[in-house]
């Protein structure tokens, strides 16, 4: 009974992690006065490029980097689209993802049967496999749920950890949170309005293109030709961020709840068998519980339309080009 627990918690982590790499990717974005509705392309032009890198070199680190560098140049292109040419940031973002999308399967199909296979990446599948933190993971139960994961899961908490502090405990943070509610009293102050948001929107990107890669290398490199491998979790990072109340710490939380009805598609069976009132679980096909994130997804996009929370920390200025001639 506790082992189908505990394997539970451990896949709702491994399933949520995307959505966290996603979504403190788009806070970091949003921040900073922009709205890249691009997220779903990002993540795949990260995720097949840094796949087919990582093999290439049997390296994760050269797999992590080359998929920051591409998913930040996507960002690059949708900065330079909105914040030099003004263009419209829905418009752009909508066209990242259409992009990035057929970018993927353009690579995958291009390569055919020559197309890597993790297996034969021994160092990357290695360097990806469970890391065990010592004593932490003999703890009964939590051990194993908390403590055994990739390293590219502790990766994506750190890093949620750490865009927080950035945000909230350091100047060049404080800047950004300026230009996302006034970019206009912020370039009054002399802060480079265009320059904060080129490199928190590349930034940004970059860390959307990890969550793809670790997407890719969960499903062991697999190209089906038919699915995307991010398969929706960009549009969900994109709720979540509002979920999360553009807060990098709350994004845990908040993907760790998604997590866990995503996860309840795999495990819903498992657990009814072994928890005796969760037998009606039995009864719902399992194609609602494929659909269950996307329905939570349109659920909180409803309530945020109909209802403006007084705390929210959606910045004043996203999604609205800044005209500096009309200041």
């Amino acid at each position: 009974m506790l082992d189908v627990l505990t394997l539970f918690v451990f896949n709702i982590i491994v399933y949520s992690i995307p959505l966290l790499y996603g979504t403190c990717g788009e806070i970091l974005t949003e921040k900073s006065g922009s709205l890249n509705l691009g997220v779903e392309g990002t993540m795949a032009i990260g995720a097949v490029l840094g796949y087919v890198a990582g093999c290439r070199a049997d390296s994760l680190l050269v797999a992590v980097l080359v998929s920051f560098l591409a998913s930040g140049a996507a960002g690059l292109l949708f900065a330079f689209l909105t914040v030099s040419l003004q263009a419209n940031q829905n418009v752009t973002g909508l066209t990242i993802t259409t992009f990035g999308v057929a970018f993927y399967y353009f690579i995958g199909n291009g390569l055919g049967n020559n197309w890597p296979s993790l297996n034969d990446a021994a160092s990357l599948k290695a360097s990806f496999s469970q890391i065990e933190i010592p004593l932490l993971s003999k703890i009964p139960f939590f051990g194993k749920a908390f403590f055994s994961h990739s390293i590219l899961i502790y990766f994506g908490i750190l890093i949620a950890i750490l865009m927080w502090v950035y945000l909230n405990k350091t100047v060049p943070g404080l800047k950004v949170r300026a230009i996302g509610e006034n970019p206009a009293a912020a370039d009054s102050l002399g802060i480079n309005v265009t320059a904060y948001k080129y490199i928190h929107i590349i930034v940004g990107s970059g860390i959307m293109g990890i969550g793809g890669l670790y997407m890719g290398l969960n499903m062991g490199g697999t190209f089906e030709g038919s699915n995307c491998w991010i398969n929706g979790y960009g549009w969900i990072a994109v709720a979540l961020v509002i979920f999360a109340n553009w807060n990098p710490a709350m994004a845990i939380l908040g993907t760790f709840v998604f997590g866990f009805f995503n996860t309840l598609r795999v495990y819903s069976g498992a657990l009814a068998n072994t928890f005796g009132f969760l037998q009606w679980m039995t009864a719902i096909p399992s194609h609602f519980f494929s659909a269950l994130p996307f329905i939570i997804t349109m659920l909180v996009l409803i309530i945020d339309s109909v209802r403006k929370n007084k705390h929210s920390a959606e910045p004043a200025a996203k999604g609205l080009n800044y005209y500096r001639e009309d200041r």
